[in-house]
């Protein structure tokens, strides 16, 4: 090797350039060990909530006809389109009867779709759906790499259509089970807020901040606030 090429190869970086190269390296392992524990919790999820994801599925199948999943296209990183599972809360006509309902939106905006006494939700999917249990099969798209546990809830390509550049963003990243506005009122929230606390997210997220939204989900599901 030449004295040139040598010296070429041993140049010091600017401090910009250097910072970005070392910050792009501690990003990859952040992104690796974020990866790691998404799947060693939801697999150690699905394995002790089993018993009362069966419990849940022997109540839909009592209470009404139709399947114990419900499966929804849903918008991934990047655009990516991915099958998201839940526990079927709804009548089996409910996606033919939205459009009857969308008159009584209780969300302001009119991207996402909510009511607090919506009509074609059952008697089960009322309780699971308060107590979040009707989500828990997402831990299964964590697994497979559609999702992390820690992230902006997966939108349905009909809400994308209308997103703006800005909210666009919220598409940066993997969705996940929970975020900031998850632990901050939930459904009470107009999306608007919703997208501009998942785009802060994703500007500042970190392995720590994943962590204490974790362990901020938990009282948020217990005393259910603004979940319907």
């Amino acid at each position: 090797m030449s004295v040139k090429q040598n010296q070429a190869n041993e140049r010091v970086l600017p401090n910009s350039e250097a910072h970005q190269q070392v910050g792009a390296v501690e990003w990859n392992i952040e992104v690796r060990v974020k990866r790691a524990l998404d799947c060693t919790m939801a697999g150690a999820g699905l394995l002790a909530l089993s018993p009362l994801l069966l419990a849940s599925a022997v109540a839909i199948k009592l209470e009404s006809p139709g399947p114990v999943l419900f499966s929804q296209t849903r918008v991934g990183q990047g655009g990516a389109p991915f099958r998201c599972w839940k526990l079927r809360s709804m009548y089996i006509d409910a996606e033919a009867r939205k459009s009857e309902l969308l008159q009584e939106n209780e969300m302001s905006g009119g991207t996402t779709f909510k009511m607090k006494r919506d009509p074609r939700i059952t008697r089960v999917g009322r309780f699971i759906r308060k107590a979040s249990i009707d989500e828990l099969p997402q831990l299964w798209n964590v697994l497979v790499g559609d999702m992390s546990l820690v992230g902006p809830r997966p939108p349905v390509p009909a809400e994308v259509a209308t997103y703006s550049a800005y909210q666009r963003q919220r598409l940066m990243t993997k969705p996940g089970i929970t975020c900031t506005w998850q632990v901050s009122g939930r459904s009470d929230i107009p999306f608007k807020e919703q997208a501009r606390l998942d785009i802060e997210y994703i500007m500042k997220r970190s392995l720590r901040k994943d962590l204490m939204l974790l362990l901020r989900t938990i009282p948020a599901v217990l005393l259910a606030r603004g979940a319907y």
